[in-house]
């Protein structure tokens, strides 16, 4: 992560649409096995789901049972949990242009062989 990024930690409802979409074309088998956990400010433990773009590194505020009930509740999920082939492919479509959305993937092939 680079330092000069601006950060931002929010809840999943309070992101645009554009990152909520981005964020599930990262996160396709769900948000709760990727929860991280960490010390807020006050010295209360705080879970978050992180998701970096080039221009901003983000904490996405939720607990495991919230991770599972937004899976659960979109449309864009099937029943277990991993996200459609129809919405994976619309999203691709619509953010080719993001690099950083795709550069784990190359790795992931690359670590195939």
């Amino acid at each position: 992560m680079k330092s000069d990024k601006i950060r931002v930690i929010q809840d999943f409802e309070k992101l645009s649409k554009e990152i909520q979409e981005q964020i599930k074309l990262s996160y396709p088998h769900g948000f709760g096995p990727n929860l991280i956990h960490f010390t807020d400010k006050e010295g209360r433990l705080v879970s978050a789901l992180p998701f970096e773009t080039d221009e901003k590194y983000y904490l996405v505020r939720m607990n495991l049972v919230e991770a599972n009930a937004i899976i659960e509740e979109d449309d864009d999920y099937n029943d277990d949990g991993i996200l459609t082939e129809e919405a994976k492919r619309e999203y691709e479509d619509k953010y080719a242009d993001k690099d950083y959305l795709f550069e784990e993937d190359e790795d992931k092939e690359d670590d195939d062989y």
